[in-house]
Protein backbone atom coordinates (compact mmCIF):
# COMPACT_ATOMS: atom_id res chain seq x y z
CA UNK A 1 0.00 0.00 0.00
CA UNK A 2 1.58 3.28 -1.14
CA UNK A 3 0.80 6.81 -0.01
CA UNK A 4 1.45 10.24 -1.49
CA UNK A 5 1.94 13.31 0.69
CA UNK A 6 -0.17 16.31 -0.33
CA UNK A 7 0.96 19.92 -0.29
CA UNK A 8 -0.99 20.43 2.94
CA UNK A 9 0.33 17.27 4.61
CA UNK A 10 -2.41 14.70 4.13
CA UNK A 11 -1.82 11.19 2.84
CA UNK A 12 -3.42 9.82 -0.34
CA UNK A 13 -3.55 6.08 -0.91
CA UNK A 14 -2.65 4.94 -4.42
CA UNK A 15 -2.04 1.67 -6.20
CA UNK A 16 -0.45 0.86 -9.53
CA UNK A 17 -0.20 -1.93 -12.07
CA UNK A 18 1.61 -2.49 -15.35
CA UNK A 19 4.41 -0.79 -17.22
CA UNK A 20 4.55 1.67 -20.07
CA UNK A 21 3.27 5.19 -20.62
CA UNK A 22 1.49 6.24 -17.39
CA UNK A 23 -2.27 6.67 -17.01
CA UNK A 24 -3.68 8.26 -13.84
CA UNK A 25 -7.34 7.52 -13.07
CA UNK A 26 -9.32 10.07 -11.00
CA UNK A 27 -12.55 8.79 -9.46
CA UNK A 28 -16.01 10.32 -9.13
CA UNK A 29 -17.79 11.41 -5.94
CA UNK A 30 -19.61 8.07 -5.55
CA UNK A 31 -16.46 6.04 -6.27
CA UNK A 32 -12.99 5.57 -4.84
CA UNK A 33 -9.75 3.93 -5.98
CA UNK A 34 -11.64 0.66 -6.58
CA UNK A 35 -14.01 2.20 -9.13
CA UNK A 36 -11.41 1.90 -11.90
CA UNK A 37 -10.80 -1.84 -11.63
CA UNK A 38 -12.14 -2.63 -15.16
CA UNK A 39 -9.73 -0.02 -16.54
CA UNK A 40 -6.79 -1.05 -14.34
CA UNK A 41 -7.09 -4.63 -15.58
CA UNK A 42 -7.44 -3.59 -19.23
CA UNK A 43 -4.91 -0.78 -19.57
CA UNK A 44 -2.18 -2.22 -17.33
CA UNK A 45 -1.40 -4.70 -20.12
CA UNK A 46 0.30 -1.87 -22.00
CA UNK A 47 0.49 1.06 -19.57
CA UNK A 48 1.61 1.92 -16.06
CA UNK A 49 -1.75 2.57 -14.39
CA UNK A 50 -2.33 4.54 -11.20
CA UNK A 51 -5.57 4.68 -9.21
CA UNK A 52 -5.98 6.53 -5.93
CA UNK A 53 -8.52 7.59 -3.35
CA UNK A 54 -9.12 11.34 -3.10
CA UNK A 55 -8.85 13.06 0.25
CA UNK A 56 -11.90 12.18 2.31
CA UNK A 57 -12.01 8.63 0.92
CA UNK A 58 -10.45 5.75 2.88
CA UNK A 59 -7.76 4.60 3.05
CA UNK A 60 -6.63 8.16 2.24
CA UNK A 61 -6.75 10.70 5.06
CA UNK A 62 -10.05 12.34 6.03
CA UNK A 63 -9.46 16.04 6.76
CA UNK A 64 -11.98 17.21 9.36
CA UNK A 65 -12.02 20.84 8.15
CA UNK A 66 -14.12 21.49 5.04
CA UNK A 67 -11.60 24.19 4.09
CA UNK A 68 -9.19 21.39 3.14
CA UNK A 69 -11.48 20.39 0.25
CA UNK A 70 -11.65 22.37 -3.00
CA UNK A 71 -11.43 22.11 -6.78
CA UNK A 72 -7.98 23.69 -6.69
CA UNK A 73 -6.76 21.23 -4.09
CA UNK A 74 -8.14 18.31 -6.12
CA UNK A 75 -5.78 19.27 -8.95
CA UNK A 76 -2.84 19.60 -6.59
CA UNK A 77 -3.62 16.15 -5.22
CA UNK A 78 -3.28 14.61 -8.71
CA UNK A 79 0.14 16.24 -8.93
CA UNK A 80 1.06 14.92 -5.48
CA UNK A 81 0.19 11.37 -6.53
CA UNK A 82 2.21 11.74 -9.73
CA UNK A 83 5.17 13.14 -7.83
CA UNK A 84 5.05 10.31 -5.28
CA UNK A 85 4.96 7.77 -8.12
CA UNK A 86 7.81 9.65 -9.87
CA UNK A 87 5.69 10.32 -12.95
CA UNK A 88 6.58 13.40 -14.98
CA UNK A 89 3.76 13.26 -17.54
CA UNK A 90 0.69 11.05 -17.82
CA UNK A 91 -2.59 10.52 -19.58
CA UNK A 92 -5.19 11.73 -17.05
CA UNK A 93 -8.59 9.99 -17.06
CA UNK A 94 -11.36 11.27 -14.80
CA UNK A 95 -15.06 10.64 -14.24
CA UNK A 96 -17.54 13.25 -12.95
CA UNK A 97 -15.84 14.92 -9.96
CA UNK A 98 -12.65 13.36 -11.28
CA UNK A 99 -13.51 14.66 -14.74
CA UNK A 100 -13.72 18.22 -13.43
CA UNK A 101 -10.35 17.71 -11.69
CA UNK A 102 -8.92 16.34 -14.93
CA UNK A 103 -10.16 19.35 -16.90
CA UNK A 104 -8.69 21.77 -14.37
CA UNK A 105 -5.47 19.76 -14.40
CA UNK A 106 -5.17 20.59 -18.09
CA UNK A 107 -5.64 24.27 -17.32
CA UNK A 108 -3.29 24.28 -14.32
CA UNK A 109 -0.49 21.91 -15.31
CA UNK A 110 -0.71 21.25 -19.06
CA UNK A 111 2.99 20.43 -19.18
CA UNK A 112 2.30 17.36 -16.99
CA UNK A 113 -0.57 16.02 -19.13
CA UNK A 114 -0.10 13.82 -22.18
CA UNK A 115 -3.86 13.84 -22.69
CA UNK A 116 -7.13 14.38 -20.84
CA UNK A 117 -10.16 12.09 -20.79
CA UNK A 118 -13.05 13.99 -19.21
CA UNK A 119 -16.06 11.72 -18.63
CA UNK A 120 -19.42 12.67 -17.15
CA UNK A 121 -18.40 16.21 -16.18
CA UNK A 122 -21.36 18.56 -16.04
CA UNK A 123 -22.98 18.52 -12.59
CA UNK A 124 -23.87 22.11 -11.57
CA UNK A 125 -22.09 23.48 -14.65
CA UNK A 126 -25.15 25.06 -16.26
CA UNK A 127 -25.58 28.65 -15.11
CA UNK A 128 -29.38 28.44 -15.08
CA UNK A 129 -29.44 25.61 -12.54
CA UNK A 130 -26.13 26.11 -10.75
CA UNK A 131 -27.48 27.53 -7.49
CA UNK A 132 -30.20 24.89 -7.33
CA UNK A 133 -27.66 22.10 -7.79
CA UNK A 134 -25.36 23.64 -5.20
CA UNK A 135 -28.24 23.68 -2.73
CA UNK A 136 -28.89 20.00 -3.46
CA UNK A 137 -25.21 19.24 -2.84
CA UNK A 138 -25.30 20.97 0.53
CA UNK A 139 -28.49 19.09 1.42
CA UNK A 140 -26.81 15.81 0.47
CA UNK A 141 -23.84 16.74 2.67
CA UNK A 142 -26.24 17.24 5.58
CA UNK A 143 -27.73 13.80 4.90
CA UNK A 144 -24.32 12.14 4.95
CA UNK A 145 -23.77 13.58 8.41
CA UNK A 146 -27.29 12.83 9.63
CA UNK A 147 -27.86 9.24 8.50
CA UNK A 148 -24.42 8.15 7.30
CA UNK A 149 -23.04 6.81 4.04
CA UNK A 150 -24.33 3.26 4.49
CA UNK A 151 -27.95 4.39 4.73
CA UNK A 152 -27.76 7.20 2.17
CA UNK A 153 -26.16 4.89 -0.41
CA UNK A 154 -29.47 3.01 -0.65
CA UNK A 155 -31.11 6.00 -2.34
CA UNK A 156 -28.08 7.76 -3.85
CA UNK A 157 -27.20 4.67 -5.86
CA UNK A 158 -30.69 4.73 -7.38
CA UNK A 159 -30.47 8.23 -8.83
CA UNK A 160 -31.80 9.01 -12.30
CA UNK A 161 -28.38 8.51 -13.89
CA UNK A 162 -27.46 5.40 -11.86
CA UNK A 163 -30.39 3.12 -12.68
CA UNK A 164 -28.90 2.46 -16.13
CA UNK A 165 -26.05 0.59 -14.45
CA UNK A 166 -28.51 -1.34 -12.30
CA UNK A 167 -30.57 -2.34 -15.33
CA UNK A 168 -27.58 -3.45 -17.42
CA UNK A 169 -25.41 -5.01 -14.74
CA UNK A 170 -27.21 -5.73 -11.44
CA UNK A 171 -24.14 -7.37 -9.90
CA UNK A 172 -21.92 -4.48 -10.93
CA UNK A 173 -24.45 -1.98 -9.58
CA UNK A 174 -24.66 -3.83 -6.25
CA UNK A 175 -20.88 -3.72 -5.95
CA UNK A 176 -20.95 0.02 -6.72
CA UNK A 177 -23.72 0.65 -4.16
CA UNK A 178 -22.01 -1.44 -1.48
CA UNK A 179 -18.74 0.43 -1.92
CA UNK A 180 -20.54 3.76 -1.73
CA UNK A 181 -21.99 2.65 1.59
CA UNK A 182 -18.46 2.07 2.88
CA UNK A 183 -17.43 5.70 2.35
CA UNK A 184 -16.51 7.90 5.27
CA UNK A 185 -19.56 10.03 6.08
CA UNK A 186 -17.59 13.10 7.16
CA UNK A 187 -15.27 12.85 4.17
CA UNK A 188 -18.25 12.60 1.82
CA UNK A 189 -20.02 15.53 3.49
CA UNK A 190 -16.92 17.71 3.31
CA UNK A 191 -16.32 16.75 -0.33
CA UNK A 192 -19.90 17.72 -1.16
CA UNK A 193 -19.55 21.09 0.52
CA UNK A 194 -15.98 21.95 -0.44
CA UNK A 195 -15.87 20.60 -3.99
CA UNK A 196 -19.28 19.76 -5.44
CA UNK A 197 -21.15 22.75 -4.02
CA UNK A 198 -18.36 25.30 -4.42
CA UNK A 199 -16.54 24.68 -7.70
CA UNK A 200 -16.93 27.25 -10.47
CA UNK A 201 -18.80 26.52 -13.68
CA UNK A 202 -16.75 25.27 -16.62
CA UNK A 203 -18.37 28.06 -18.65
CA UNK A 204 -16.37 30.54 -16.56
CA UNK A 205 -13.17 29.20 -18.13
CA UNK A 206 -14.08 29.62 -21.79
CA UNK A 207 -11.16 31.92 -22.64
CA UNK A 208 -8.66 29.64 -20.88
CA UNK A 209 -10.10 26.50 -22.47
CA UNK A 210 -9.76 28.02 -25.94
CA UNK A 211 -6.01 28.29 -25.32
CA UNK A 212 -5.55 24.82 -23.82
CA UNK A 213 -3.70 22.66 -26.34
CA UNK A 214 -3.78 19.33 -24.46
CA UNK A 215 -5.45 16.56 -26.51
CA UNK A 216 -8.83 15.96 -24.90
CA UNK A 217 -11.60 13.39 -25.15
CA UNK A 218 -15.02 14.16 -23.67
CA UNK A 219 -17.24 11.13 -22.91
CA UNK A 220 -20.88 11.37 -21.86
CA UNK A 221 -23.89 9.10 -21.60
CA UNK A 222 -26.95 10.27 -23.52
CA UNK A 223 -29.15 9.78 -20.43
CA UNK A 224 -26.85 11.86 -18.23
CA UNK A 225 -28.82 15.05 -18.87
CA UNK A 226 -26.62 17.49 -16.95
CA UNK A 227 -23.52 16.56 -18.94
CA UNK A 228 -24.81 16.79 -22.51
CA UNK A 229 -24.69 20.54 -23.10
CA UNK A 230 -21.46 21.06 -21.11
CA UNK A 231 -19.94 18.31 -23.25
CA UNK A 232 -20.95 20.08 -26.45
CA UNK A 233 -19.54 23.33 -25.05
CA UNK A 234 -16.20 21.68 -24.29
CA UNK A 235 -16.07 20.10 -27.75
CA UNK A 236 -16.59 23.50 -29.39
CA UNK A 237 -14.18 25.31 -27.08
CA UNK A 238 -11.09 23.13 -26.56
CA UNK A 239 -8.92 23.14 -29.73
CA UNK A 240 -7.88 19.45 -29.79
CA UNK A 241 -11.09 17.94 -28.47
CA UNK A 242 -13.32 15.03 -29.43
CA UNK A 243 -16.78 14.22 -28.06
CA UNK A 244 -18.10 10.69 -27.56
CA UNK A 245 -21.76 10.12 -26.64
CA UNK A 246 -22.67 6.59 -25.55
CA UNK A 247 -26.28 5.54 -26.20
CA UNK A 248 -28.71 4.48 -23.47
CA UNK A 249 -26.04 5.28 -20.91
CA UNK A 250 -26.07 7.12 -17.60
CA UNK A 251 -23.40 8.64 -15.37
CA UNK A 252 -21.24 5.74 -14.18
CA UNK A 253 -19.87 5.27 -17.69
CA UNK A 254 -16.69 3.31 -17.02
CA UNK A 255 -18.60 0.66 -15.04
CA UNK A 256 -21.79 0.70 -17.08
CA UNK A 257 -20.11 0.33 -20.49
CA UNK A 258 -16.52 -0.78 -19.72
CA UNK A 259 -15.93 -2.34 -23.15
CA UNK A 260 -16.87 0.81 -25.04
CA UNK A 261 -15.13 3.06 -22.54
CA UNK A 262 -11.89 1.08 -22.74
CA UNK A 263 -12.03 0.77 -26.52
CA UNK A 264 -12.48 4.48 -27.20
CA UNK A 265 -10.03 5.65 -24.52
CA UNK A 266 -7.41 3.19 -25.80
CA UNK A 267 -7.90 4.44 -29.35
CA UNK A 268 -7.69 8.04 -28.16
CA UNK A 269 -4.47 7.43 -26.23
CA UNK A 270 -2.95 5.55 -29.17
CA UNK A 271 -3.84 8.43 -31.49
CA UNK A 272 -2.24 10.94 -29.11
CA UNK A 273 0.92 8.89 -28.82
CA UNK A 274 1.07 8.55 -32.61
CA UNK A 275 0.81 12.32 -32.95
CA UNK A 276 -2.41 12.08 -34.97
CA UNK A 277 -4.83 13.72 -32.50
CA UNK A 278 -4.44 17.34 -33.47
CA UNK A 279 -6.48 20.49 -33.29
CA UNK A 280 -9.68 20.71 -35.26
CA UNK A 281 -9.24 21.44 -38.96
CA UNK A 282 -10.53 25.02 -39.34
CA UNK A 283 -12.18 24.03 -42.61
CA UNK A 284 -14.63 21.87 -40.63
CA UNK A 285 -15.92 24.79 -38.56
CA UNK A 286 -19.17 26.33 -39.89
CA UNK A 287 -18.73 29.95 -40.93
CA UNK A 288 -22.21 30.96 -39.70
Amino acid sequence: MAFAQTTDNYRLHFEEAGTGTPIVFVHEFAGDWRAWEPQMRHFSRRHRCITYSARGYPPSDIPKDVAAYSQVQAVQDILSVMDAAKIDRAHIVGLSMGGFATLHFGLTAPERALSLTVAGAGYAAEKSTQEHMRTLSRTTADQFEKIGAKELAKTYALGATRVQLQNKDPRGWQEFASRLGEHDSLGSANTMRGVQAARPSIYDFESELKKMKVPTLIINGDEDEQCIQPGVFLKKTIPACGLLMLPKTGHTINLEEPDWFNLFVANFIASVEAGSWGERDPRSIPKH
